[in-house]
């Protein structure tokens, strides 16, 4: 059903996709008042977790969920905590394993399906009771992270767990892997797998056979994603990853009114990264495409330096 009309419209000088992709990652600042307390918790697999919580006793909590090669200090992920602050919800931004500036004790790291470090996050926030209401926010792998974690499941979700808002949403991993080698991505394809081999030989450090030896070879995500996601993580090779961690599947059986913005210019999204028929089918899910706002983008100027991605999301987590 729901196809939702994006009332975004940036400056002329920012209806580029890539000026939306850059700006925000190179230029922007967020200033919070109050830093976040850094909360460390384990996993069932005896591994670690770092949190970032932002108290206000508000009886609410969103949790955020960052991108690739992300954390929880990244200027989308305060952003985005901040103006929910200010509408008085409390905030747990989680970094993945590895993502927290110390690697984790596990030979696995984190990945696109990785949905049992989010429900271990999710379980946290919620066992002590202090919320009755808790959302989920997601941006990029984290999108797709969040997307799938509604899906399986389904309705026998923590009544607790009301809306979910993601953002620039890779939820067709093949498709989307395919695009991001193509040689209009090149520069975003080499920063990724630069930091990703620092993912690599910190883990080397703890497990000495997992090595970067031949590293310069990998030059996209399927030669990486062979020879380290699909083996560290159970799965036969990189395509047996996307097929199986791919949220788009699973969007029929979200039961929570979920809003998924993926920019019609995000040079990262294939056409399979567009779920307008499950979107019509499905009346928890709404669609938004605006026509700007590149990856993870979507700037605005006001006195708040609040972008449009968090304005909106905290409207949409609003409207009960």
């Amino acid at each position: 059903m729901p196809l939702l009309n994006s009332r975004y419209r940036p400056p002329w000088y920012l209806r580029s996709a890539h000026v939306q992709t850059v700006y925000p990652t190179l230029h922007r600042t967020v200033r919070m008042d109050n830093p976040p307390v850094r909360e460390r918790i384990d996993t069932p697999d005896g591994d670690f977790l770092d949190l970032d919580r932002f108290y206000r006793g508000c009886g609410r909590v969103a949790v955020l969920s960052h991108g690739l090669e992300g954390n929880s200090r990244r200027a989308y992920m305060l952003g985005m905590a901040r103006a929910l602050l200010r509408r008085r919800w409390d905030v747990v931004a989680w970094n993945y394993r590895g993502c927290s500036g110390e690697p984790n004790q596990r030979p696995r790291f984190y990945h696109s399906g990785a949905t049992d470090d989010l429900d271990t996050v999710v379980q946290h926030v919620l066992r002590g009771g202090l919320y009755q209401r808790l959302a989920l926010v997601g941006f990029s792998l984290g999108g797709n992270l969040t997307l799938k974690y509604l899906g399986e499941g389904g309705t026998r979700l923590d009544g607790r767990v009301g809306r979910s808002v993601v953002f620039s949403v890779p939820c067709d991993l093949a498709s989307s892997a395919m695009r991001m080698a193509r040689w209009h991505n090149r520069l975003y394809m080499r920063r990724f797998l630069r930091m990703l081999r620092e993912k690599i030989r910190a883990k080397n450090a703890l497990f000495p056979e997992i090595t970067d030896d031949g590293y310069e070879t990998i030059r996209d995500f399927r030669a990486f994603d062979d020879r380290y996601t699909a083996p560290l993580h159970g799965f036969a090779d990189a395509r047996d990853y996307w097929l199986r961690c791919s949220s788009r599947p699973l969007l029929a059986r979200i039961t929570v009114p979920t809003l998924l913005v993926n920019a019609l210019d995000d040079p990262f999204l294939a056409a399979d990264c567009f779920p307008m028929e499950e979107a019509t089918a499905n009346p928890q899910l709404f669609m938004e495409t605006p026509r700007w706002g590149g990856h993870v983008g979507f700037i605005a100027w006001n006195g708040e330096n609040e972008y449009w991605s968090e304005t909106r999301a905290a409207d949409f987590l609003e409207d009960v």
